[in-house]
């Protein structure tokens, strides 16, 4: 069955054909995505096989959730040992009282865990427990912190529900004042996103730090993209800023459905005075596979590591570029999660089409994501030769639209 009919089956029984919007044709490649790919059978290492049998290098890495490869060696042996002697019960699988004791030692603000399945949820978890530990309901937020009503202003939202929520311009200390002010005594958190495409500006994290501290409300980092991509204990390890709380994802089970909610003590206490449950929440195949990354980062220097493949990875794009010698597109963001930014959509989209035919899969949009598995030069050396290829194909695309 080819990869058309499995997107036409899916059209029929999946709402919006896809579970993640991110993950939608248009989402992922732009307006003309009939032709590129949507259903895979094998991810293994850096590469993905579609429906149709092609073999594709995959810079999207699940959206930065594997960084150290598809299907890993060492993560798979600890899930399937854990799988073989059930996952989960009516009682606590003992993993999570170990993960729990070693993100508290790796994260800055780490004293005590809580586990959720997506970093959506944890991030809303997060929010639950500021909420109840202040007794306050404003959030000042900025950042993208998933679809959950708390923080959305998309259709089906409540007007109530959005009138607690502020954002703000990401990195904007000025318009950060400003919304904190007017929440005077109802500002229960700040939630903010450490990094968003490039490091923050200075004393940005150590102005929402001072900020919160003279509100008495609870600083909050969304560290899912972060933790275990830049450094093992996110982005405050890097700073020297420490939240009260941080929620991790994406690399801390390499692929596998997990989320931790760390934080003080005093604010994570909270859990006893509100409602946070969800039955799969602590089951162990997750776990284990979070207990081999931090075998891993414990072993290695992962996170330098991902900087250096993914310098590679972007260096290879921008000679590709600088050899095609066309306008209106840059490559940007940080070596482990980096870009290409363009002008002009329908250039991207050419782009995208023409590096999936000579073999890569590149991502619209932010971001393409470095994995260990990428550092062979095989993979580097086809990167750059299908960037060359997708930048051909927009030059021609220029050319007939003169």
């Amino acid at each position: 069955m080819s990869d058309r009919e499995w997107r036409e089956r899916a059209e029929r029984v999946v709402a919006a054909g896809a579970s993640t919007g991110s993950k939608r044709p248009a989402t992922m490649f732009g307006g003309e995505h009939h032709d590129a790919p949507s259903h895979f059978v094998r991810a293994l290492g850096c590469r993905v096989v579609t429906v149709d049998g092609a073999t594709l290098i995959d810079c999207t890495m699940a959206l930065g959730a594997v960084a150290l490869g598809y299907a890993d060696d060492e993560v798979v042996r600890r899930v399937w040992r854990v799988a073989a002697n059930g996952s989960v019960a009516g009682l606590n699988h003992i993993l999570e009282v170990e993960i729990a004791e070693r993100l508290c030692a790796v994260v800055p603000c780490g004293e005590r865990a809580l586990f959720t399945k997506s970093g959506a949820e944890g991030v809303a978890a997060a929010v639950r427990l500021a909420r109840t530990y202040t007794g306050r309901d404003v959030v000042v937020g900025s950042g993208y912190f998933g679809w959950l009503d708390w923080c959305s202003d998309s259709a089906g939202v409540p007007d109530g529900v959005k009138r607690d929520f502020v954002a703000v311009p990401w990195g904007d200390s000025g318009a950060l004042g400003a919304a904190v002010a007017a929440a005077g005594d109802r500002l229960a958190a700040i939630v903010v996103e450490p990094v968003v495409e490039r490091e923050p500006p200075d004393g940005w994290l150590a102005h929402a730090r001072a900020l919160a501290d003279r509100a008495r409300a609870v600083l909050v980092f969304d560290e899912i993209k972060t933790g275990f991509r830049l450094h093992p204990g996110g982005y405050q390890a890097i700073a020297g800023v420490t939240p009260d709380v941080a929620v991790f994802g994406k690399a801390l089970a390499n692929g596998f459905p997990l989320a931790a909610v760390v934080g003080h003590a005093d604010v994570m206490e909270a859990a006893r005075h509100t409602w946070i449950s969800g039955t799969l929440a602590g089951e162990a195949v997750a776990l284990a596979a979070a207990q081999a990354v931090l075998d891993r980062h414990e072993r290695e220097d992962v996170c330098p590591r991902l900087r250096g493949v993914g310098a590679r990875m972007r260096g290879a794009v921008v000679d590709a570029l600088d050899h095609a010698g066309i306008a209106g597109v840059g490559v940007e963001g940080l070596d482990p999660m980096w870009f290409i930014r363009w002008s002009d959509a329908a250039r991207e989209t050419r782009f995208l089409a023409g590096a999936r035919e000579a073999g890569v899969l590149f991502k619209r949009g932010a971001y393409d994501y470095a994995a260990l598995a990428h550092d062979d030069e095989e993979a580097i050396s086809a990167i750059g030769q299908a960037a060359a290829a997708g930048f051909d194909a927009v030059r021609r695309l220029d050319t007939e639209g003169q």
